[in-house]
């Protein structure tokens, strides 16, 4: 399938602020759409298979990855994600450009499918900084805040070897929301 949109990959560890930035820069591309993933949980009040995940049982889902059918999938808690092909095949055709928020693990596999894919890596300015954000939260006690910490220092080390096109470093907002926004205008064209 002849695709025509192009697939933006990013990747940063918890308390990077890779989501808000995100948020910030949607509105201003109206070419760039969510990728939808799959799951097996259950769907929580007020989500829509389709449009938030296609919510799948175990067996289908395991038969699609037997099938190749994912770019990327992992198991976390108990419940796998994947990340479909055929949705993005699709969306692509049509044009959009499709972001998707992948870890660093599921990036470098994802790179293996499409290897053209647009990877932004988002960088706290500091690994005393991520903690202080991360502790800022108010929202983790101290040993779920421990373990993210040990999972962005892995993922961290991990990236260095990742084909990550931009690297982006998130130490202020407003400029860092301008930095992505000129990249993206770049990269798609517009």
């Amino acid at each position: 399938m002849k695709r025509c949109g192009k697939l933006v990959v990013f990747s940063a560890p918890s308390g990077a602020g890779k989501s808000s930035l995100i948020a910030s820069v949607m509105p201003m591309i109206p070419s760039l759409r969510y990728s939808v993933s799959a799951t097996t949980r259950k769907p929580r009040v007020g989500e829509v298979d389709g449009i938030h995940y296609f919510f799948l049982d175990h067996t289908l889902f395991r038969a699609m990855i037997a099938a190749g059918e994912f770019a990327e999938w992992n198991e976390v808690h108990g419940n796998l994600y994947g990340t479909p092909r055929t949705f993005l095949d699709q969306a692509t055709a049509r044009g959009e450009n499709v972001v998707l928020d992948l870890d660093v693990v599921g990036k470098r596999s994802f790179d293996k499918i499409y290897p053209d894919n647009i990877g932004i890596l988002i960088l706290p300015p500091s690994i005393e900084e991520l903690e202080r954000r991360l502790r800022g939260r108010g929202t983790d006690p101290e040993d779920v805040i421990q373990v993210r910490m040990h999972n962005a220092l892995s993922e961290l080390a991990q990236a260095e070897s990742g084909s990550f096109r931009h690297r982006l470093v998130n130490d202020e907002f407003d400029r860092s929301r301008q930095e992505l926004l000129e990249i993206l205008r770049a990269e798609l064209e517009i």
